[in-house]
């Protein structure tokens, strides 16, 4: 069809007059730009480090792997096999690689290979968010998400199903040497007793291997029980200690039931405790969001609420948020040369009266409250003693404290912005980020990749903060 419309030349087929410049492919303020330019002013030595041999082949250098990594983690491109495609067919990725289109097991290789400087990674793109003026350490929001594991429903199984199938591997694993030995016997009458016709039977081997790996879900299961039975000995054994000082103070006998210590080297597993022989460190945990059980791991985090950066992270196998505070704060110290931030704000998930009083939280301010959010808290009665009426030498207990401190104007205006400062931090890196699923199985593996999770939610932070930064 012929028209008289002038249009610019198009010829897939003209080649290049000049080699192409990787520069002239993005825009000068894209974020693949940024990532290259980070990651080439921080300390790689901890990556480097695994390159001492100086034999064989040449490798992709670790700047270019990891640039091409964090960028997929910051756009949601985790997959080794859509990396490699993204390396051949997506620009950012292509400017990034230099033009080079590593395999899909070169990147699922380096990424299983460097989980340990993974972690470190993190500390150090967080220095960079410091000298950029985007951690003040005010109010310091701490919140927890279960991320799941890369570990199936159909490859666990429970402690009474581990039982059944103990037993009827140990009767097969019988049934199966009887034969053997039979077997011997007849052959060694053939060939004699030096003769070579007999051999372990392949069912029995098998048989053998499975009762090993049961035996170890078992020891797996046993150490959980034990682990459970010793934190509800100390439980129990500090309600002793308060029942003592309170006949001590009062002078008269306990009247209603003592706790009794349970013994954790007689603890037994439950029969519903479950076991991933895909990854045995995954524990099975509530969703919030779908209400359904899956194997995950529990991520800490705290973010700073001037700028939403993660100031401190851990990462751990344990469903319950109750234990996770001070950890979360002592890495958050680890990373910001023991300095702790003036406010700590957290649901109630977190509670636990020892904090109040924890010496290692000596100068910080704690808001977390007792109850849940909308359920009734069980105030001290002003017509007993209780509220603001309570006698002098009846004084208030933390719990009644920390309730009568959220319920102040200031203290409502604190709490009140947990929510916007650490949950948005989880919606991005789910929602925006795509990360959902760990790739890698064990904890210090997965824990490896969740440095690199909230090293590229940083660096994205950086990114969007670039007009606002102060270098210090």
């Amino acid at each position: 069809m012929q028209t008289n419309k002038a249009f610019r030349s198009y010829d897939l087929g003209q080649t290049l007059l000049l080699p192409p410049d990787l520069n002239d492919w993005l825009p000068e303020d894209h974020l693949a730009r940024f990532v290259a330019d980070t990651l080439a002013s921080i300390d790689l030595s901890a990556f480097l480090a695994d390159y001492e041999d100086g034999r064989g082949l040449a490798a992709y250098h670790p700047q270019m792997m990891l640039s091409v990594l964090v960028y997929g983690y910051c756009t949601g491109v985790r997959s080794s096999r859509k990396l490699a495609t993204a390396c051949q067919e997506h620009v950012a990725f292509r400017f990034l690689s230099a033009n080079a289109m590593p395999r899909h097991t070169t990147f699922a290789n380096f990424r299983r290979r460097h989980f340990a400087a993974m972690e470190s990674l993190f500390v150090e793109i967080f220095q960079l968010c410091r000298e950029a003026g985007l951690v003040h350490l005010g109010h310091v929001a701490i919140d927890g998400s279960k991320f799941q594991a890369n570990a199936g429903r159909h490859r666990a199984v429970s402690w009474e199903r581990l039982e059944e199938r103990e037993r009827y591997y140990r009767t097969m694993s019988k049934e199966l040497m009887e034969q053997a030995e039979l077997q011997d016997a007849t052959e060694d009458g053939e060939w004699g007793e030096d003769g070579d016709g007999s051999c372990l039977p392949a069912g029995l081997k098998r048989a053998q291997d499975r009762l090993a790996r049961l035996a170890e879900a078992k020891a797996a299961l046993k150490a959980r029980a034990r682990e459970r039975c010793t934190q509800e000995r100390e439980k129990k054994q500090k309600r002793l200690d308060e029942i003592a000082e309170q006949e001590r103070q009062t002078g008269k006998k306990f009247c209603g039931r003592r706790p009794s210590l349970p013994d954790p080297e007689q603890a037994e597993p439950k029969n519903t405790d479950q076991y991933s022989f895909s990854d045995p460190d995954a524990r099975l945990m509530p969703d919030g969001a779908t209400k359904s059980f899956a194997f995950a791991y529990n991520a800490q985090i705290a973010a700073d609420g001037s700028s939403g950066v993660i100031v401190g992270t851990v990462l751990t196998h344990h469903a319950n948020d109750r234990h996770q505070l001070i950890p979360t704060l002592e890495n958050l110290a680890s990373l910001n040369h023991g300095k702790l931030p003036q406010i700590v704000s957290a649901d109630n998930g977190y509670y636990k009266e020892d904090l109040l009083t924890d010496k290692r939280l000596d100068g910080v301010d704690l808001y977390i409250p007792p109850n849940k959010p909308g359920k009734k808290s069980p105030m001290p009665n002003p017509a007993e003693g209780g509220g603001d009426h309570l006698p002098p030498d009846k004084p208030r207990s933390p719990s009644e404290t920390m309730r009568q401190k959220l319920q102040t104007p200031k203290g409502k205006d604190v709490y009140k912005m947990r929510k916007a400062y650490a949950e948005p931090v989880f919606g991005i890196i789910k929602a925006a980020m795509g990360f959902r699923t760990f790739s890698l199985r064990g904890r210090a593996k997965v824990a490896g990749e969740w440095g690199l999770v909230t090293a590229a939610y940083n660096l994205r932070k950086l990114f969007r903060n670039q007009g606002s930064m102060v270098m210090t």
